[in-house]
């Protein structure tokens, strides 16, 4: 209950605040782009619910269908089947969208799902569906908890961190969660962004 406090609490607030920065971001996507400014995707939430997240657009529109020609650029290794999927350089990506991405503003639009109670601001990383199917034995319990906006796989390299690497820092976590440590994971993560580091 302390930690749905916590997060409604800074998720509404940070709302009111960013409500120009949404404007802007939403019409620069219109204006390099045709296509729609949100990106829904289905994810794997506390106790493996499922749950459609919400991000500013930061892809063409035909993303998915190129992914298999870029499966031996993936920069974790395993093509497009294994750990997750992620290419530096991403020719799928906008000119708009590189700048979202770099300074995770295309990441803002999750607020809303901090208040819909889909996920929180810190927590486990939410996983496309995919993934989570590789998730086994006591990793598993990176579920107990929302997945988060940001968290130590946030403050420990971002996308550049390895898959494995990954869920033991959500396991970490879930084992040893308090509020203090929200707050500082949060603290951490403006340092992170504004840094640039593992954004791509």
């Amino acid at each position: 209950m302390l930690k749905r406090a916590f997060d409604l609490t800074i998720a509404f607030f940070a709302l009111l605040i960013c409500a120009p920065l949404f404007a802007v971001c939403a019409l620069a996507i219109k204006l390099d782009t045709r296509g729609s400014v949100f990106f829904r995707q289905r994810r794997v939430g506390k106790d493996g619910q499922v749950f459609h997240l919400v991000k500013f657009r930061s892809m063409e529109t035909d993303a998915d269908e190129r992914k298999a020609a870029l499966a031996e650029l993936n920069a974790h290794g395993g093509g497009i089947h294994t750990g997750m999927f992620k290419v530096h350089r991403d020719p799928r990506v906008t000119r708009v969208g590189r700048v979202l991405r770099q300074l995770s503003l295309d990441e803002l639009p999750q607020l809303l799902n901090v208040l819909r109670g889909d996920m929180s601001l810190v927590g486990a990383r939410p996983l496309i569906e995919a993934e989570d199917r590789q998730v086994e034995g006591r990793l598993r319990r990176r579920l107990a908890l929302p997945p988060g906006m940001t968290g130590l796989w946030q403050t420990h390299g971002r996308s550049s961190i390895p898959f494995e690497t990954m869920l033991h820092l959500d396991y970490l976590y879930v084992s040893a969660w308090s509020l203090w440590g929200d707050a500082k994971i949060l603290l951490r993560t403006a340092s992170a962004v504004l840094s640039g580091r593992g954004a791509y």
